[in-house]
């Protein structure tokens, strides 16, 4: 027999940050599963379907956005459920295991499952007697787990354990034909690892599931082990969603002119092209760092900026720098500075002075320039665990968030090659760089490319990386280890 979920469920993606909101009802009642900050799209699916809200759950406080949960709430008197074993500044019901929510004919149970954080929630939704939904937040992904290291490397080992109990539980307890509904796992680095996944029931991962495949011990160690850093920017989103979030304004600042761009790039503000790195690299205002809004554009830029630092955005439509801005205010950074729109010949002053070009190449191009300048100066700026599993012969490691803090190792004069696995990376090191006066070549193209090109590609460790430990660090500059058991 075939079952699908009694509530009927509405997905909300955010592919920027890689999770899903979600809004489940019985056709009139509706509940909120860990909104975004951004609760206009949600209030247009309540609309839309015309239905009442009654309940916002989190699942947990979350580490890679700031939470509409709050908000939401207010403003649709709803009862907002929060795990219990968690301090928060504002009012609240507390969630605690085995606790039960009516929300119309819907009956919401708490299931407790720590793994992802201490405090973690999932929460099982049927009507009658028909297997239902559970919403699992950063416990049971689509074929893998969220990552455990988040609290602190003192709690790593121990999280990684409760979190392959948690999603045992759930497998035990749910009936085989639940609907799995996961906040995190669709690029997201709040996953432990990556899995193409995008639906399933309790039946299918027990099929995928590394939690449900294997042992307790080799689970732990595998996981411990496939962990890469964190964006630097998680640090401030559990306080900022266990103080409360308010309300947000998505108006559009002030536009700048072309003096004010330069003088906000002089004083070392961070003014950011929106545009195609293709079209940055063809021209662009000197000083200006290149954040593709077609890319992964909030995950990189929450990461490598200092927080609190103002951001002017450029973009050749109103309708980009409003989109980045939603995407802004997701992780915290409330309000861009300025903006401009129209692209270059709008951005630069008359005696145009501020236009910049970059040079741009393929792992073909870099193959040849190799091949030509046996000192070519070549950087890797990928992740750990990418460096580690193959990287150009001779290239410099410089992690993307460690080159904003290291440009100095970039020799003046020479020319340096700068590759990431697909080129977006790159960009905004490389537009770093030119920043800081260096010359630079963007390799713009898939790493998956290289070993095609002629380029010899070697595995290496990673850097300071101890015997029997697992790099987790936040920023790599700050670099603290957990053991793997």
């Amino acid at each position: 027999m075939t079952y699908t979920s009694a509530p009927h469920v509405l997905v909300l993606e955010t592919p920027g940050l890689g999770d899903r909101s979600y809004v489940a009802h019985d056709g009139r009642t509706a509940l909120v599963v860990d909104p975004q900050r951004d609760i206009d799209r949600v209030e247009h699916l309540l609309a839309e379907h015309g239905l009442r809200l009654s309940h916002v759950f989190e699942t947990h406080v979350h580490n890679d956005y700031v939470s509409g949960g709050l908000v939401l709430a207010e403003r649709h008197e709803a009862t907002y459920v929060v795990p219990g074993d968690v301090e928060v500044a504002y009012d609240r019901t507390p969630a605690l295991d085995g606790d039960t929510f009516q929300v119309g004919e819907l009956v919401v149970r708490a299931l407790h499952t720590p793994g992802h954080t201490p405090h973690h929630m999932s929460y099982e939704v049927h009507r009658g007697e028909h297997p239902g939904a559970v919403f699992t937040g950063g416990s049971m992904l689509y074929g893998a787990v969220g990552r455990p290291d988040l609290i602190g490397p003192d709690a790593t080992a121990g999280l990684a354990h409760d979190q392959w109990r948690s999603v045992r539980r759930l497998a035990d307890e749910l009936h085989a034909h639940t609907w799995v509904y996961p906040t995190h796992g669709f690029g997201s680095f709040c996953a432990a690892t990556q899995n193409e996944g995008t639906s399933g029931t309790i039946e299918d991962e027990a099929k995928f599931n590394p939690a449900l495949t294997q042992d307790e011990s080799t689970f732990v160690e595998e996981t411990l082990a496939a962990l890469d850093v964190f964006p630097a920017y998680y640090a401030h989103m559990g306080p900022a969603n266990a103080a409360g979030p308010g309300s947000i304004d998505l108006s559009l600042p002030e536009p700048a002119d072309p003096d004010e761009l330069r003088r906000r790039i002089d004083a070392g503000e961070w003014v950011v092209d929106l545009r195609s790195r293709e079209v940055f690299a063809r021209g662009h205002v000197r000083g200006t760092l290149s954040f593709d809004l077609d890319g992964p554009f909030i995950a990189y830029l929450s990461w490598l900026i200092p927080w609190g630092a103002p951001v002017t955005l450029l973009g050749e439509t109103t309708e980009q720098v409003e989109a980045a801005q939603r995407e802004m205010v997701r992780i915290g950074i409330d309000r861009p500075a300025a903006q401009a729109v129209g692209g270059l010949e709008f951005w630069v002053r008359e005696d145009h002075d501020d236009v910049a070009t970059m040079n741009r190449t393929d792992f073909a191009g870099l193959a040849r320039a190799m091949a030509e300048q046996p000192d070519a100066f070549v950087v890797d700026t990928r992740q750990v665990m990418e460096y580690a599993e193959g990287h150009v012969a001779g290239a410099h490691f410089l992690p993307f968030y460690e080159a904003f803090d290291r440009i100095d190792e970039i020799a003046d004069g020479r020319p340096a090659y700068i590759y990431c696995g697909s080129g977006y990376r790159a960009a905004a090191v490389a537009s770093a760089m030119q920043r800081a006066g260096k010359t630079v070549v963007h390799v713009d193209d898939d790493f998956a490319n290289a070993a095609g090109a002629g380029l010899s590609i070697v595995p290496g460790e990673p850097p300071e990386r101890e015997p029997g430990w697992t790099w987790v660090a936040s920023r790599a500059t700050v670099r603290q280890f957990a053991p793997t058991s």
